[in-house]
């Protein structure tokens, strides 16, 4: 998100005489909670933190999660009491922000509110919204030959970080989905923004958790503002993580094309009015277009602030364009 905000505060003031849209960028963040768990007694948030640290520039670049400068004495201890995961390293400021949490969840906190606490601590220049109030922690159902009946569930954590996401999964949960609600201020950012941007996150767990909230997927539909994707995929292969362990679940090619056509059309109920490809994957465009996507084929690559500004820059740009043909 580093570099958005100043893209649309240079790039909207443009348009805004002709479309009515606002001079000053505000850029709000719908956070994932899938990923979220209960872990030695604290309730760790880890896509939330991990924004929190790299808006606050305080995250641990080399490692690529947690902080920099961490040390890890505490997790070192918790090991010799057999307490924890031993392959789920806590670092001791990390395990600082988890303590905060929980004190104030044990408070009678939402982990909205506890978001918004952890936020007045650094200048962001965005605001985070954790997706859900609702504790709705995913568990992938795994196929393992060495147990009985050939499968068993376990927490996308355990999954993701312990094996690598190397036990094929069978399909994923996120419990208590169906009772969860958007947290407070989610479906009023959806539907009074200018623009909406669907991150290139994994199709799955992320932005498949996110959309998933009852209310969420609505609110897009509702939405006047113009919703444009970016791919997490760029020739056949995934940007980061292992999304490309998780597509085959629900039946999702590993391609630029698949996930923009598993995601669809808004016109059609999907969620989508436009989709950004990589240049390497050009060819999916006409496909796609064909289809009643509109699709155009720019560089992905966010290898440093500059070229995720100018990704976020195209992104407007291209918002522009679909909105200036009628196709949101």
């Amino acid at each position: 998100m580093r570099g958005v905000r100043e893209e649309c505060a240079r790039r909207w003031p443009a348009q805004g005489a002709e479309d009515g849209i606002a001079t000053s960028a505000e850029v709000t963040v719908i956070v994932n909670t899938g990923d979220d768990l209960w872990l030695a007694g604290v309730r760790l948030m880890p896509d939330f933190d991990s924004l929190l640290y790299s808006l606050a520039g305080v995250n641990d670049t080399e490692r690529g999660w947690g902080r920099a400068g961490e040390t890890e004495r505490v997790a070192a201890e918790l090991r010799e009491w057999g307490v924890g995961w031993p392959w789920f390293t806590l670092g001791d400021l990390d395990l600082g922000t988890h303590l905060a949490r929980t004190a104030w969840l044990r408070e009678g906190a939402t982990p909205s509110q506890v978001g918004a606490r952890l936020q007045t601590r650094w200048p962001l220049g965005v605001r985070l919204i954790p997706a859900t109030d609702t504790e709705v922690d995913t568990y992938v159902e795994v196929a393992d030959a060495d147990v009985p009946g050939g499968e068993r569930e376990m927490h996308f954590q355990e999954w993701w970080t312990r094996y690598r996401a190397s036990l094929p999964a069978v399909a994923f949960r996120q419990r208590n989905i169906e009772a969860a609600r958007p947290a407070p201020g989610v479906v009023e950012t959806i539907v009074g923004a200018d623009l909406v941007l669907v991150a290139p996150s994994n199709p799955v767990v992320s932005i498949g958790t996110i959309v998933s909230v009852p209310g969420i997927h609505e609110a897009i539909l509702e939405t006047h503002a113009p919703v444009v994707g970016v791919s997490p995929i760029i020739g056949g292969k995934v940007v980061r993580g292992m999304a490309d362990a998780c597509l085959p679940a629900i039946g999702v090619d590993t391609t630029a094309e698949a996930v923009g056509r598993h995601y669809g059309a808004r016109s059609v109920g999907g969620l989508l009015d436009g989709w950004l490809v990589d240049e390497t994957d050009a060819a999916a465009v006409a496909p796609l277009e064909a289809s009643g996507l509109p699709a155009a084929s720019v560089p992905l690559w966010m290898r440093d602030l500059d070229t995720s500004a100018t990704l976020a820059g195209a992104a407007i740009d291209f918002a522009a364009a679909v909105r200036a043909r009628g196709d949101a």
